[in-house]
């Protein structure tokens, strides 16, 4: 399904029927080749657009699967890049997808849950990429509050959000039918399977971070053009944490 390399419909089944963390193990070996994985065109635009704002010293890759995000912090950090994952599978594919190369910052791997991340205040720059619709929106302050306990004074946490298709519009039903069908899924099978499109929702995510202690900015990605009412089709959100 989706290409050659990719899962089949029976293996994407097995997947979605199981734990996150198991779905994601499954899933591990074949995740580069489905449309899950974080476009190269956002990551690259990101990549640039944090290396205007760096060099920056340790950089951690929040959820960071097969290791596409901390491809983008060997490139604007210096002293050390971490991705952390709670999927060993994913990170077994993002040691080999990902290593280190001389001279360019130390590589680690961290099995660790998110929502209690196992560091202090060691970063000067935290991503995420395509992880949010695992978290409830009630997981958010939680999720957030780990994220600023691991930010240095004056570090950064920076991610890239894609505006919502227009109310009508073909993918804004199949978004809303996939949400739909996960919310049966989880309704009728355990153990569940949280992953919305939709909950993750820009004016909720500036509240919440604000609420954490972060200044919050946005940037427009220009690489991808504006929408018709003139706003960006792209943006990353840029949190702060103050000196």
């Amino acid at each position: 399904m989706f290409s050659p390399e990719g899962p089949s419909l029976r293996e994407l089944a097995v997947q979605a029927l199981s734990s996150v963390e198991r779905g994601y193990d499954l899933l591990a070996p074949k995740f580069d080749h489905t449309p899950f994985r974080t476009p190269d065109s956002v990551l690259d635009s990101v990549g640039r657009a944090l290396a205007r704002r760096g060099p920056f010293g340790a950089g951690l890759d929040l959820c960071c699967g097969t290791g596409a995000g901390a491809g983008v912090l060997t490139r604007v950090c210096r002293e050390s890049v971490t991705g952390v994952d709670f999927s060993d599978g994913m990170l077994s594919v993002a040691r080999e997808r990902v290593r280190p190369a001389a001279p360019g910052p130390r590589v680690d791997w961290v099995r660790a849950d998110a929502r209690a991340l196992p560091f202090g205040p060691a970063f000067d720059l935290v991503v995420s990429f395509g992880a949010f619709g695992h978290f409830l929106p009630r997981e958010l302050p939680g999720l957030f509050g780990q994220v600023r306990s691991v930010l240095r004074p004056g570090g950064c946490f920076a991610f890239p959000v894609v505006a919502p298709p227009r109310p009508g519009s073909l993918g804004y039903w199949m978004l809303l039918g996939f949400d739909l069908a996960m919310r049966v899924r989880n309704a009728v099978w355990r153990p569940p399977f949280v992953m919305y499109y939709r909950a993750f929702r820009l004016g909720d995510v500036r509240r919440e971070l604000q609420a954490a202690g972060l200044h919050v900015a946005l940037e427009a990605l220009p690489e991808f053009g504006r929408r018709g009412d003139g706003s960006p089709r792209v943006r990353m959100v840029v949190a702060n944490l103050p000196h």
